[in-house]
């Protein structure tokens, strides 16, 4: 499950040796290359429809190799009151946005809300763009299914750091890294970075024949909005960038990033801990010691794993503490998921480990069953965004640090980047900034107080960097606010992208607010 763990912390890999261009204007222009032409939509779904945009492989050479952006889209309702289009990207890198505009139609999920308010629905054109080589968008693929299976059934030891061996671990990084670039286009490959990405989006824009565009970016998809508002500040026409990265210390000292990751991932599990102890008999874990059952169960789980039957297309497997502890990992993200560890670890007791498999497999397997490419688009996307040290000593200080900072995840979140010491492409041209998007209209950057995958000084340190940064604070848990925090943070963003951004440094409190206890009766 060690790619569970390195998808779910979204430091991915990266290439060392790249060369910094600090000035956006440096970089190859997007105004100078003719747009595409527009896109022949088809219907591809109830309310949906499906078209391809050609861009450049590379815009250093405009005239050479292209490639075809996969792109969905949900038309406005209301198209009297239509506001133009809003690109949205979930994050990862490596999620495809195409999945995320779907998601807008999909079937209701009881006590799940809609992905998106419906003011924004009606208003918008909701357009999910697959970064290159995502999804519909060239897709990198490195291992076979079967190769997938095996590395997701892969024995981990949680007492080792990455929980493998460390010769066994460089050898697997070595092997990865030497897939990927033999499975792929290396002159792709060499040109994933985020930058890229962002020209694309011009691309796109300039195809729908607008002059603007929107963008709701979560997690790694606000390093998007904000390199896009960098280097086309004048076509921004609302963004927000919610659970952002930070602009600085994500791409230029990845190690200290994952640190905070883990250590962000740690305290959100202490906080469970609390939240199911203060809640009493409601929340049956633990019998008022949540902790201490919790980390029980991880050592008999390692000591005497639980078989996990076949379900649908994901095979057999079992429950032992390395997968213990990813389902938890995995219930961090969201405080709605809070009462499944419960309701899993209350059955993992028992010696039902199901639950907590599936929760382990969340990121790690597509809606189908099938393992997920989730690993392998996020690496080849870091890979050339992210200064990883080559020093191999550097990831051995930083894999002790998160041990001692973060007692149950830190083993297995270190080493995540390993593989970068053997990445097969490299990007000389690649932009770390700065990021100001100077000129740019008002940004709302949202952040939260307790987030796992990215702290909220990261949410302070990006609304600072904007120039036009506006901050909206989330006093809550979990990671990423819009949709999953209760209507301050809703209405917030829903005007700001009607136009009207709110006061900076207002907070909004989560609601509900959140809890371990399983639903009455569950």
């Amino acid at each position: 499950m060690r790619a569970g763990f390195a998808a779910l912390a979204a430091v991915g890999i990266a290439v060392t040796g790249c060369t910094v261009n600090p000035d956006p204007g440096a970089q190859p222009s997007v105004a100078s290359i003719a747009p595409p032409p527009s896109p022949a939509w088809q219907p591809c779904g109830a309310g949906l429809d499906c078209a391809k945009v050609t861009v450049p492989v590379d815009y250093a050479q405009p005239a050479g190799a292209t490639l075809q952006l996969g792109l969905v889209r949900h038309r406005a309702t209301d198209l009297g009151r239509r506001i133009g289009i809003l690109l949205v990207n979930p994050g990862g890198p490596g999620a495809p946005a195409s999945q995320q505009v779907q998601s807008i139609v999909a079937p209701a999920q009881p006590g799940v809300a809609p992905p998106f308010g419906p003011e924004l629905v009606a208003r918008y054109d909701f357009v999910g763009m697959d970064p290159r080589g995502v999804g519909a968008s060239g897709q990198v693929r490195c291992l076979s299914d079967a190769e997938r299976e095996a590395k997701l059934a892969g024995d981990l030891n949680p007492s080792l750091p990455a929980g493998l061996p460390r010769p066994e671990l460089e050898a697997e990084a070595r092997k990865f890294s030497e897939a990927c670039g033999r499975s792929n286009d290396r002159a792709l490959l060499a040109q994933l970075s985020t930058d890229n990405v962002a020209r694309d989006m011009d691309q796109v824009r300039a195809a729908l024949g607008e002059e603007t565009i929107s963008h709701l970016g979560t997690s790694y998809g606000t390093l998007l909005g904000a390199t896009y508002a960098t280097l086309f500040p004048k076509r921004v026409r609302h963004m927000v960038l919610d659970a952002p990265v930070h602009p600085e210390r994500w791409q230029q000292d990845p190690l200290a990033a994952s640190l905070d990751q883990a250590v962000g991932g740690e305290q959100l599990l202490q906080r469970y801990f609390e939240t199911c102890q203060a809640e009493g008999p409601a929340c049956p874990f633990g019998a008022g010691r949540p902790a201490e059952a919790f980390d029980a169960l991880v050592k008999r789980l390692e000591a005497q794993p639980l078989p996990t039957p076949a379900a649908g297309n994901v095979p057999a497997g079992k429950v032992d503490g390395a997968i213990a502890l990813l389902a938890a990992r995995v219930a961090m993200f969201k405080p709605q998921l809070w009462p499944v560890l419960t309701l899993g670890l209350v059955a993992a007791e028992a010696g039902n480990g199901t639950l907590l498999y599936r929760l382990a497999n969340a990121l790690a397997r597509d809606p189908d069953g099938k393992p997920s490419g989730l690993e392998e688009a996020n690496a080849s996307v870091n890979c050339l965004d992210r200064a990883v040290p080559q020093d191999v000593a550097a990831h051995d200080r930083n894999a002790e640090q998160t041990a001692q900072q973060a007692a149950r995840f830190g083993n297995l979140s270190s080493y995540v980047l390993l593989a970068c010491a053997s990445w097969p492409a490299q990007n000389p041209d690649r932009y770390l900034g700065p990021l100001t998007g100077a000129g740019a209209a008002p940004i709302l950057v949202v952040g939260g107080r307790e987030d796992p995958q990215t702290p909220y000084p990261w949410a302070q340190a990006m609304a600072d960097r904007l120039e036009s940064g506006v901050l909206l604070t989330r006093d809550g848990v979990g990671h990423g606010a819009y949709g999953s925090s209760g209507p301050c943070i809703n209405d917030a963003v829903r005007s700001l992208l009607s136009g009207q951004a709110p006061t900076d440094g207002t907070t909004c409190p989560q609601v509900p607010a959140a809890s371990a206890k399983p639903p009455t009766g569950g």
